[in-house]
C-alpha cells in the first residue's frame, strides 16, 4: 500500500468517525432541540421536572394576578387546546399582555405549575410561534393574515 492511499484512508475512517460522533450528538438532543413546548405538550409529554424548558402560547384574559408581595405574577398560557398555569417572580416585559403571545423559560413544578424564570413577550404585532398560529387557525380563533 503507498503512502498516499494510506493517507486517504486515514482521512476516511477520521470522516466517517466525526459523521457517527455528530449523528450520536444530535439523536442526544433531539428532545432538546425544540424553541419551546406548546401546553398541549405539557399535558400530553412526559416532559422532566427537573429540567429546563420554554413553554410558548397566549396569555388567558383575567388570568394574570399578582401575589401579595407585589413581585410574583401567576397567570395561564394557552394554545387553545390546553393551559398551563405559569408563576413568575419579577418585572414583567412592557409588551406582556393578555391575549398576547409569549414564551416562559423555566422549570414545570411537581404540582403542574411552569416556575418560570424568565418571559419572553411578543416583540411586535406580526408575531406569532408557529405551532400557537397553527392552533388559533384549527380552532378558528385566528385573528390574523391567513
Amino acid at each position: 500500500m503507498t503512502r498516499k492511499r494510506r493517507r486517504l484512508y486515514i482521512v476516511l475512517l477520521g470522516m466517517l468517525i466525526l459523521g457517527v460522533a455528530t449523528a450520536l450528538v444530535l439523536t442526544a438532543f433531539e428532545d432538546s432541540i425544540v424553541f419551546f413546548h406548546s401546553p398541549t405538550d405539557i399535558a400530553t409529554k412526559d416532559l422532566p421536572k427537573d429540567r429546563r424548558f420554554r413553554v410558548g402560547g397566549v396569555v388567558v384574559a383575567d388570568s394574570i394576578k399578582r401575589d401579595t408581595d407585589g413581585v410574583t405574577i401567576r397567570f395561564g398560557l394557552t394554545d387553545l387546546a390546553n393551559t398551563v398555569a405559569v408563576t413568575y417572580r419579577g418585572v414583567l416585559p412592557d409588551l406582556f399582555r393578555e391575549g398576547q403571545g409569549a414564551v416562559v423559560e423555566g422549570k414545570l413544578g411537581a404540582d403542574g405549575v411552569f416556575r418560570a424564570d424568565e418571559v419572553l413577550a411578543k416583540h411586535d404585532e406580526t408575531y406569532m410561534p408557529k405551532e400557537v398560529a397553527d392552533a388559533l387557525k384549527k380552532s378558528g380563533q385566528w385573528k390574523g393574515k391567513p
